[in-house]
């Protein structure tokens, strides 16, 4: 076709497709979204796809979370008031590096120690409620630790309230030397008053529970339940192994061997916790004590 001006108007001028070139934004310079990718099955989600199954693989494996996520989706909207802010752990045995690493946690994860407790009201069940926190030491019971769990049992004793723990621990913090044993006994003591009173503890066991908390509160529910694969135990695996020079039978110290052996009460996925949490504290409730002309109560 000749150059002619005046029929140029009557071509389409040619698009970026047409001439070999890209129409749209090159893929590098979309923002992705950020993925998360399962230890179990090593397969990778975009995140918001795992916080909308609570942080839980297609697999059946439970990620750890941290408790502020954990309280989010058990307690209702606005159904969680948080109790003894401000309380840490001290440094008794001036051990190397300890002061430093806990100031320096609780600037990164914006919390005091390895627990947050607080009065709950879960599908509109009201009751007392302690959360572990994994990315604090994971979640290593010192002082701090005892004291707000002791706390929060004595609080719910004195407003008849049934207690909610969810434990997730590596033990007691070697840091602290004696006074973080000594949280095993002051611990235990706390619960056996609630439950002298007649009041209902219900432990969530999470991956993992271990040593000297698997040995005190975490074990003492009057109903215990854990999280599908959860490691409990008090000495690890491979310690055990060291120890005896016995191979262990497989899936030791997991949440289903521990079910078959009769040592906690039921598992239950996270996606079932809250709607299973509210229905055993309903059927727990404390019944009215008023007494009747007879002299009986009911």
């Amino acid at each position: 076709m000749p150059d002619i001006p005046f029929l140029n108007f009557l071509y389409k001028p040619r698009n970026e497709l047409e001439k070999g070139g890209r129409a749209f934004v090159p893929a590098q310079d979309i923002e992705k979204e950020p993925e998360e990718t399962c230890p179990n099955c090593h397969r990778s989600f975009p995140k918001s796809t795992f916080e909308k199954q609570l942080f839980t693989c297609s697999c059946g494996h439970h990620m750890r979370i941290s408790a502020r996520q954990r309280i989010g989706f058990i307690a209702d909207r606005d159904g969680f008031h948080e109790m003894f802010r401000g309380i840490t752990s001290a440094d008794p045995l001036s051990f190397p590096g300890y002061g430093k690493k806990t100031e320096t946690l609780r600037l990164s994860t914006g919390e005091d120690d390895a627990v947050i407790c607080g009065r709950a009201v879960i599908s509109g069940e009201e009751c007392a409620m302690f959360v572990m926190e994994p990315s604090f030491l994971m979640g290593s019971m010192g002082s701090a630790v005892g004291e707000k769990i002791t706390r929060l049992f004595e609080y719910a004793l004195n407003e008849r309230l049934p207690v909610v723990g969810f434990a997730v621990s590596g033990g007691a913090r070697m840091q602290e030397g004696l006074l973080s044993l000594m949280q095993m006994a002051k611990t235990s003591a706390a619960v056996k008053r609630h439950s002298d009173a007649g009041l209902m503890y219900l432990s969530i066991l999470t991956d993992p529970t271990m040593g000297g908390v698997t040995a005190s509160f975490a074990m003492e529910g009057d109903i215990i339940i854990a999280e599908p694969g959860a490691l409990i135990g008090f000495a690890g695996p491979r310690v055990i192994e060291q120890t005896t020079r016995k191979t262990l039978p497989e899936g030791f110290q997991k949440a289903e061997f521990l079910l078959e052996h009769g040592f906690i009460d039921a598992i239950v996925p996270r996606t079932e916790q809250k709607e299973t949490i509210a229905s055993l504290i309903s059927m727990h409730r404390p019944g009215n004590t008023e007494d009747t002309d007879d002299g009986d109560s009911v």
